[in-house]
């Protein structure tokens, strides 16, 4: 069984557990949290970074590198595009939300709304909060919505792409932020159909006790059968 070591709400946890969930992969999750990791962590994590996964005697770090490696070992339903153009077009997606919406906008955003509060006792810096706001989230934001020209962002259908962005965007909603409607009407439509991807519904639904027990804001769920 495929074994994936982080939190489910980890934007990366998260994108390799909607994989495996779209791949009908059985999966269990050993929960690590960065912050407070287990004995040995350093050797199977030598980033310290989550996820992790363990597949028959084979150790995969890094989300990209443990998504890539389902694709290969359970080719259908592809998540990678199939031709050249789509393909490059699905890695460039997956790669600006892991690193460019995640870093600048997400990222950034839980430190000071949950990490910082929560985990590490420390205060708030609401001037960071606030650069990030006005800053980074709009040019993010905007290049998001001029890139949507369709139900998906490459090949015409679900990828790696879409599940890499929706998962940061779960994150955004669940820190009480939404996607501004007038301002990024694409955006904001697109992630609505991402909540309505059964893949995305299962892995909500399994979660919420834990982000929950955060203190998340979940209210941008409501309007979602999410019941066991």
């Amino acid at each position: 069984m495929l074994k994936i070591y982080g939190v489910p709400i980890s934007v990366h946890t998260r994108k390799v557990i909607l994989f495996a969930i779209e791949k009908r992969i059985r999966y269990e999750i050993e929960p690590v949290i960065p912050f407070n990791p287990p004995a040995g962590w350093g050797e199977l994590s030598p980033t310290g970074k989550i996820p992790v996964a363990t597949h028959d005697g084979l150790t995969l770090r890094d989300s990209s590198v443990i998504c890539t490696y389902l694709e290969r070992t359970h080719p259908q339903p592809a998540l990678y595009p199939q031709s050249t153009g789509d393909l490059v077009q699905a890695l460039w997606f997956e790669e600006y939300a892991d690193g460019t919406v995640f870093r600048e906008v997400v990222q950034g955003l839980f430190v000071q709304k949950v990490i910082r509060p929560n985990i590490l006792k420390q205060p708030t810096d609401p001037a960071a909060i606030v650069a990030i706001e006005n800053e980074a989230l709009p040019k993010v934001f905007s290049f998001l919505e001029a890139s949507i020209d369709g139900e998906f962002l490459a090949g015409g259908t679900l990828s790696v792409a879409d599940l890499a962005v929706a998962s940061n965007l779960v994150n955004f909603h669940y820190l009480g932020y939404a996607v501004h409607r007038e301002r990024y009407p694409k955006l904001a439509a697109y992630f609505n159909r991402l909540l309505h991807n059964a893949a995305l519904q299962t892995a909500l639904r399994n979660e919420q006790p834990f982000a929950r027990s955060m203190g998340l804001d979940c209210e941008f769920l409501s309007s979602l059968n999410l019941a066991a």
